[in-house]
């Protein structure tokens, strides 16, 4: 997996103050996208060793409520196995941290994927442009879902986020 970028003390990418991973790949191409630097699944830098202990630090940390995964797309092909493998370590890890997701993928394609039952909540959906809405919460589009995974698990159906 390669990423780009690393953001810490976030507010603007799910609940609470949040540590941010930002992934490179994204088959996407959404126009108005706003990391369109980062769909290059050859591009950023290698993530390893020293950047997951850079999450771990600020995961460590009582005032962060919890991790993001950004890009680019994290459900990428290229990405998938390696976001499972570290949303699964985190979960075990720091079971009270909250693991949102962004994909430009729609739930009904990915909600088989192992690394879903780790998350709390997906934020599903390619962005569309035309139908940008600035007053939205934690989405660019109104055809984006922020979906409670915990729940939709639970009930078969999806259930949305509420703030």
């Amino acid at each position: 997996m390669r990423y780009h970028n690393i953001t810490k003390d976030d507010m603007l990418n799910g609940d609470g103050l949040r540590v941010v991973l930002w992934v490179a790949g994204c088959e996407h191409g959404c126009p108005g996208c706003q990391n369109p630097v980062t769909w290059d699944e050859n591009g950023g830098l290698p993530f390893g060793e020293a950047e997951r202990q850079e999450l771990f630090t600020e995961l460590d940390k009582d005032y962060i409520s919890g991790i993001t995964y950004s890009g680019g797309d994290p459900l990428h092909p290229a990405n998938r196995d390696d976001i499972a493998a570290l949303a699964k370590e985190i979960r075990e890890k720091y079971p009270s941290k909250t693991q949102w997701l962004y994909t430009g993928y729609d739930y009904e394609e990915i909600r088989d994927l192992p690394v879903v039952k780790y998350l709390d909540v997906i934020v599903d959906g390619r962005f569309i442009q035309e139908a940008f809405d600035p007053k939205l919460f934690w989405k660019g589009s109104p055809n984006q879902r922020v979906i409670d995974v915990k729940k939709t698990l639970e009930v078969g159906s999806i259930v949305l986020h509420t703030a």
